[in-house]
């Protein structure tokens, strides 16, 4: 069997890759042009960005069909950074930003992405997409002869609204009739079409920004190598490089449950790496995955790594060749595409699952959008929702430990464990013991628990401290390798005392 066969046993399909990577690259021009806007740089430099890492992650990133290019989680980082120093400062930190990126990848450092909870990523993907459909809302604005920026009115926001409609329309009734082209594309084509030849006055791309220019060139950025240098661009490359690394690895885990596969993240985390050093080299701003142009990517049918090829290559040949058509397109069947986007990318089950998840969860997901809409900040939502669940997990477990308390046939008392003993539980835990009308024997049994950090281990070490101030002696039975591991670790604070008794019966129960 051929390549080309086993592909195609996979769902390959070279024309629903191509047409799909064509809609991407469509999608990505206005994108590209606005993050570069708002990080106070050439629209150029936008559209570079989304044409180097497109295609470098595209071809080496552990996800096939997810898109990255210049985002506004990266952009708003940057502009304070290209304010105060200039645009070579930000093609260094780009570059570095990629270093730090690729230790991380190497580390293995990825996977840490499984400790982000349910909660946050709905979180994450509802402010999101709460952001995408805010970020339209500037295409029903236009400056008036002052040169202030003022809502439509009368009938260009009619004919605006219309266009937009009747894109959403197209995207969303035309699957129902046929699959055979992406009904983003259709929809694009057959909006721009109309306004062309029917002469409908309305905003096109060439209104933003003109997107015409030539290759990207090598550029090693001009700033001076000395710590002073680093010293400016390392705290804004690692904040890029964690913002970048959160939105890819959680869009490539939405990418994951859309096509019941599994990407590769630390692959990911270097291809993002890599991407982002050749970015830098060649006049770019920094970016990563992008969640929208994914959703619009898989949806259209691209599944494998040549839709993400294409997107960036037709991207590319708009700023080179095809500018002047480009620039004809109406922002109207953008907006409406971008608007379906952020109806598909909102966890609409969330709203219906408040009622039956714990108010801890309910929490987390509003925190997580709230955060992500007010400051664009993904790195801090995200972050700050992990934090929120590791606490509600910990306050939760940490009401759970229990002791059940017996005598053997040695007259021997037996406190067994139930619940990890850990930062939290250790207050719970001192609670559970007599240390006054105990006999002088104590075995503390951890079949049930375990024995987790400093913490408990210091808890065990004050208990040990209460028995042998009355002459009593505590003896540990059924750690675990691990935490005999780490009681052995802890020698100089706590004497173990392991208890060995195979034949253990109990004999009196105590509870």
């Amino acid at each position: 069997m051929t390549f080309i066969q086993q592909l195609k046993t996979k769902g390959f399909n070279p024309k629903n890759e191509i047409l799909s990577g064509l809609t991407v690259a469509l999608a990505l021009v206005p994108e590209a042009v606005a993050f570069s806007i708002i990080a106070g740089v050439s629209p150029l430099i936008g559209l570079y960005t989304a044409f180097i890492i497109g295609l470098i992650t595209s071809i080496l990133g552990g996800r096939p069909g997810m898109i990255s290019g210049a985002t506004g989680a990266i952009a708003v980082v940057i502009v304070t950074l290209v304010a105060r120093h200039g645009v070579e400062y930000l093609f260094a930190a780009a570059v570095l930003m990629g270093l730090i990126q690729i230790v991380i990848g190497v580390l293995r450092m990825g996977k840490f992405i499984r400790l982000v909870p349910h909660p946050v990523i709905y979180g994450f993907l509802n402010g999101l997409a709460i952001v995408i459909f805010l970020a339209q809302l500037s295409q029903f604005k236009a400056r008036d002869a002052s040169g202030n920026l003022q809502w439509l009115t009368g009938e260009p926001l009619y004919t605006m609204l219309g266009l937009v409609i009747l894109t959403m329309a197209i995207i969303h009734f035309l699957p129902k009739l046929t699959r055979a082209v992406p009904s983003s594309l259709m929809a694009i084509v057959s909006i721009s079409l109309v306004v062309i030849y029917a002469g409908i006055p309305t905003k096109t791309v060439g209104d933003i920004a003109s997107i015409a220019g030539g290759l990207p060139e090598f550029h090693f950025p001009v700033v001076p190598l000395n710590w002073e240098t680093l010293t400016i661009i390392f705290p804004y490359s690692l904040i890029m490089a964690l913002v970048g690394l959160i939105e890819s690895l959680l869009t490539l885990a939405v990418v994951d449950e859309m096509t019941e596969t599994r990407g590769r993240g630390n692959k990911e985390c270097v291809a993002q790496g890599v991407a982002n050093i050749a970015t830098g080299f060649f006049g770019g701003m920094g970016g990563c995955a992008m969640i929208g142009q994914s959703i619009i990517n898989v949806s259209s049918g691209g599944r494998f790594r040549l839709s993400g090829i294409v997107a960036a290559v037709f991207l590319l040949l708009f700023v080179l060749f095809g500018s002047s058509l480009i620039e004809q397109i109406p922002m109207a069947a953008l907006v409406g595409l971008m608007f379906m986007v952020s109806i598909g990318t909102f966890e609409w089950a969330s709203l219906r699952i408040f009622r039956k998840v714990p108010l801890t969860d309910v929490i987390v997901m509003v925190l997580v959008a709230g955060v992500t809409v007010i400051f664009h900040n993904l790195a801090v939502a995200v972050i700050l929702g992990v934090v929120i669940s590791a606490l509600a997990f910990a306050w939760e477990n940490a009401k759970r430990i229990r002791a059940r308390k017996s005598l053997d046939e040695h007259g021997h008392k037996h406190y067994e464990i139930y619940g990890p003993l850990f930062f939290g539980s250790v207050a719970a835990f001192n609670e559970k013991f007599d240390v006054a009308n105990d006999p002088e024997h104590v075995v503390i049994d951890f079949q049930e628990s375990r024995v987790v950090d400093h913490s408990a281990i210091e808890a065990l070490n004050k208990v040990t401290e209460r028995y042998a101030k009355v002459g009593k002696k505590v003896h540990l039975r059924h750690l675990s390798e691990d935490c005999r591991k780490l009681m052995n670790n802890a020698s100089a604070i706590i004497e173990v005392n392991y208890y060995e008794d195979p034949t253990y019966k109990v004999a009196t129960d105590m509870v």
